[in-house]
């Protein structure tokens, strides 16, 4: 079984502290909370640029004139929440920061009730983006390449396959619908992740096997699966920028694992895919001799740092009337390799994923210069 890294113990405490707190509070209370935690949620992570929510009537928290744990009332007056509005310019990044300052200055009242409603509410939307706004995957263990920090390479199951698919082992495809809208009645069909995906954490977001062969329809599609995995990770980080305990809840390491080690994979392979492409046209360019009016390369590589695709530009050819030769990109390809290795903006792991597009590069021209070693 993998072992995720263990968080700082007083981060430990604090969500276990927060859980307990929540799981304190009657039924009625708890899904009220969870109604209105949904609410800050979904406003964290979309475009909204106004969000009105409300704390719960009373709430079950430890009173120290009595010594033990009483249900306070919170005054109706003071439950109704509104942040933002488009009639007072508020940006959408702005009202991430508005609900962030309004938890704050709820948790520090000196009313303990309505600090203790600030809590509940914070928690429950942290809760509510690491389990319920993020699909679960499977059960993975990656390794890391050389001595890289992030393990992104799936290691092989030896456990033979079940005979029986599973959710997370396929795509559930509803029947085609009746005339009156309604689906047929076989219900589900199964559609199976080929073995390549299935060695991922969520196998519909694969876009490439380990040997680098697109999966997925289009470089577009797999582009839009890199996307779909940025968000998730957005989500995750919104969640411990809003409560910093979340780090200590098991889901979010299981999750933050298993997403991680599969975004640095799959980007780092849509990076050399597209530098395949880029040799390709290439190479069918000066066939036909349409490269004689000038060449710029832009490289693709996937930062590793900030989790995103990015691009190293560099000029092969100038413009004007010089013929194409093949040494002039091997040429090219080897000094910015050389500049990339001083680049100190990168961290170790993406330098050298972007070494070795570059290495590609060069080797892919290499043989027609006659001399490897010019």
């Amino acid at each position: 079984m993998k072992e995720f890294p263990m968080p700082a113990n007083h981060l430990k405490q604090e969500y276990e502290q927060f859980k307990a707190l929540f799981e304190g509070q009657p039924a009625i209370i708890q899904r009220f909370v969870e109604s209105q935690a949904r609410l800050v949620a979904e406003a964290l992570v979309s475009k909204a640029y106004q969000i009105q929510f409300s704390l719960p009537d009373r709430v079950n928290m430890s009173v120290k004139q009595v010594g033990q744990v009483a249900t306070v009332t919170i005054p109706e007056a003071q439950r109704t929440q509104r942040l933002g509005g488009l009639g007072e310019g508020i940006l959408r990044h702005e009202v991430r920061e508005l609900i962030l300052h309004r938890l704050r200055e709820l948790e520090q009242s000196p009313d303990q009730a309505i600090a203790t409603s600030g809590s509940l509410i914070r928690f429950a939307a942290a809760a509510h983006l690491v389990s319920n706004m993020l699909p679960a995957g499977r059960n993975v263990e990656y390794r890391a390449e050389d001595d890289e920090s992030i393990p992104s390479i799936p290691v092989e199951d030896d456990a033979p396959e079940s005979a029986i698919t599973q959710g997370s082992d396929a795509i559930a495809e509803q029947g085609a619908a009746d005339p009156q809208g309604t689906y047929s009645k076989r219900g589900e069909f199964q559609s199976p992740f080929v073995p390549a995906a299935r060695r991922f954490y969520l196998p519909q977001w694969v876009a490439f096997d380990l040997d680098g062969k697109l999966l997925a329809g289009s470089e577009k599609e797999a582009e839009s699966q890199i996307q779909s995995m940025q968000r998730y990770v957005l989500v995750l980080h919104r969640a411990s920028s809003l409560a910093s305990y979340m780090v200590a809840c098991d889901e979010y390491q299981r999750k933050r694992y298993g997403i991680l080690g599969q975004l640095i994979n799959q980007g780092r392979a849509l990076a050399r895919y597209k530098t395949g492409e880029i040799i390709r046209v290439i190479k069918e360019r000066a066939e036909k001799g349409s490269l004689n009016r000038g060449l710029s390369i832009t490289m693709p590589y996937f930062d590793d740092q900030n989790l995103v695709m990015a691009e190293l530009s560099f000029d092969v050819i100038p413009r004007g009337r010089i013929m194409f030769v093949p040494e002039f990109v091997v040429r090219v390809a080897r000094d910015e390799q050389a500049k990339v290795t001083q680049d100190t903006r990168l961290n170790s792991s993406t330098r050298k994923h972007l070494l070795e597009q570059l290495k590609s590069l060069e080797t892919a021209f290499i043989h027609k210069t006659g001399n490897s070693n010019k």
